[in-house]
C-alpha cells in the first residue's frame, strides 16, 4: 500500500478489510434470506430470526463447539444442519393439508423459545473457555474476523446468493398465488421447500461466521420495498439494504463507546426492536 508502514498495512488488509467485506456479505445474506421468507409467508413478520431458524443454526454451532472445539468446518456444517433441521421441524409441525403462514410463524416462535432454553443448557454444560467464547459470539459479533475465518462459510453464502438469484422467477410467480403459479408450470410445494432451504442455508452460514445477528433479515426487505418502485429487483435491493445496514451497525458498534467495542448484534437488536414495534402497530391499525 504505497509507503505505508508494515503495521498499518497489516491492520488494513488483515483486520479491517475482511471485517468490512464480511459485514457486507453477511448483511446481504440476511437481507436476501428475509426477503425470501417474507415472500413465502406473505407476511411482513416472516423472517428467520423471528421464526427461530437462526437460533436453530446457533444450536448447531454450540453443539459443534462443545464436541469439536473451534473447528471452522465443523461449525459451518453444524450451523447448516441445525438450521435445516429446525426449519423442517417447524414445517412439519405447521403442515395441515398445506401450510398456513400464521400457524407457521407461531410454531416457529414456539420452537425458537425451546431452542433458546436448549442453548442455555449447552452453555451451562460446556467448559469455561467454550462458554465464554460462545457467550460473546452469541451476541452477534464481527470482532476478530480474518481471512482465515471466512472459509467455508463465505463461499457457501456466495453460492446460495447465486441460487437465490436463479429462483427469483419462481418466487415472483408464487407471489401471484398458488393457482396461477401452478397454471404457469411451477411446482408449488417443491419450489417453496427449495426456496426455504436456500434462505435457511444463507442464515446458517451467516450465523456460523458472526453468530446470530437479529433483525437485519426482518428490516432490510421492508426498506427495499419502500425504496423500490418495482418488485423485479427485490432480492438485489434487499441484499444491498442488508449489507449497508449491517455495515452501518458495525461502524456504530465500533465508534459509539470508544475505546470499547460493542457486538454488532447489540446495535441491530436495539434498532430492530424499535422497528418491530412500529411494524406491529402499523399491522394492527390495518386490521
Amino acid at each position: 500500500m504505497g509507503d505505508a508502514p508494515r503495521s498499518m498495512t497489516m491492520v488494513v488488509t488483515e483486520w479491517r478489510l475482511p471485517r468490512v467485506l464480511m459485514a457486507l456479505l453477511i448483511g446481504a445474506a440476511l437481507g436476501v434470506s428475509g426477503a425470501i421468507f417474507q415472500s413465502l409467508m406473505r407476511n411482513p413478520l416472516g423472517s428467520p430470526d423471528v421464526m427461530g431458524f437462526n437460533t436453530g443454526a446457533w444450536s448447531g454451532v454450540l453443539v459443534a463447539m462443545v464436541l469439536f472445539g473451534q473447528d471452522l468446518t465443523a461449525i459451518a456444517l453444524a450451523a447448516m444442519v441445525g438450521g435445516i433441521v429446525t426449519s423442517l421441524l417447524v414445517w412439519l409441525l405447521a403442515w395441515r393439508n398445506g401450510i398456513d403462514t400464521f400457524r407457521l410463524i407461531i410454531i416457529g416462535i414456539g420452537v425458537r423459545a425451546m431452542l433458546v432454553a436448549f442453548n442455555t443448557w449447552l452453555l451451562l454444560k460446556a467448559s469455561l473457555e467454550t462458554a465464554l467464547t460462545a457467550g460473546l459470539w452469541n451476541a452477534g459479533s464481527l470482532n476478530g474476523l480474518t481471512w482465515a475465518k471466512t472459509s467455508p462459510s463465505a463461499p457457501i453464502i456466495i453460492l446460495m446468493l447465486i441460487a437465490a438469484a436463479l429462483l427469483v422467477r419462481r418466487m415472483r410467480l408464487l407471489e401471484m398465488g398458488d393457482d396461477t403459479a401452478c397454471a404457469l408450470g411451477v411446482s408449488v410445494e417443491r419450489s417453496r421447500l427449495l426456496m426455504m432451504l436456500v434462505a435457511v442455508v444463507l442464515t446458517a452460514a451467516a450465523t456460523a461466521l458472526a453468530g446470530p445477528i437479529s433483525f437485519i433479515a426482518l428490516v432490510a426487505p421492508h426498506i427495499a420495498r419502500r425504496i423500490s418502485s418495482t418488485a423485479r429487483w427485490g432480492l438485489t435491493q434487499a441484499a444491498l439494504c442488508g449489507a449497508l445496514l449491517l455495515l452501518a451497525a458495525d461502524l456504530c458498534a465500533q465508534q459509539l463507546f470508544m475505546p470499547y467495542q460493542l457486538p454488532v448484534g447489540v446495535v441491530t437488536v436495539s434498532l430492530g426492536g424499535i422497528y418491530l414495534i412500529v411494524l406491529l402497530i402499523q399491522e394492527s391499525r390495518k386490521k
